[in-house]
């Protein structure tokens, strides 16, 4: 394999330097912080299973699906589409507010985006894992 690809693909694998990957309990935290236990039913167990599979715990991640042309935002990869970008805009904010590590906005606007529940988190009977050793 050349060098040019392989420098390729390492920068490509690597995490950006200014990203900032939280861990479980500090997503946990923030979430519970902001309000989202119970949230429209929903518990905090959800929340934090959501933004595992959405971004991995990573509040500035940003998607970009070739196939459906659509790009995903922060810790649970809001759709530009839809939600923040110059498409219909539900939220009437900026994508790039959605990845702030603070979550402000991201919990702000839970509510709207609430229907986006992966399979894995929605009525898993292993919910209570993603709080596990988290003191809340």
């Amino acid at each position: 394999m050349k060098a040019s690809t392989m420098l390729f693909l390492l920068g490509y694998l690597m995490v950006p330097s200014g990203a900032r990957i939280l861990g479980r309990c500090t997503v946990a935290d923030m979430l519970y912080r902001g309000g989202l236990d119970y949230f429209e039913g929903y518990k905090l167990e959800n929340w934090v299973c959501l933004a595992y599979y959405e971004s991995k715990f990573n509040p500035s991640a940003v998607y970009e699906n070739e196939i459906t042309g659509h790009s995903g935002f922060g810790l649970f990869q809001i759709r530009e589409d839809l939600w923040c970008g110059h498409g219909k805009n539900l939220c009437g904010v900026s994508c790039s507010e959605l990845l702030n590590p603070d979550l402000k906005k991201t919990i702000e606007l839970a509510d709207l985006y609430m229907l986006n529940w992966t399979r894995n988190c929605q009525f898993s009977d292993t919910l209570s894992r993603w709080l596990d050793g988290c003191r809340l």
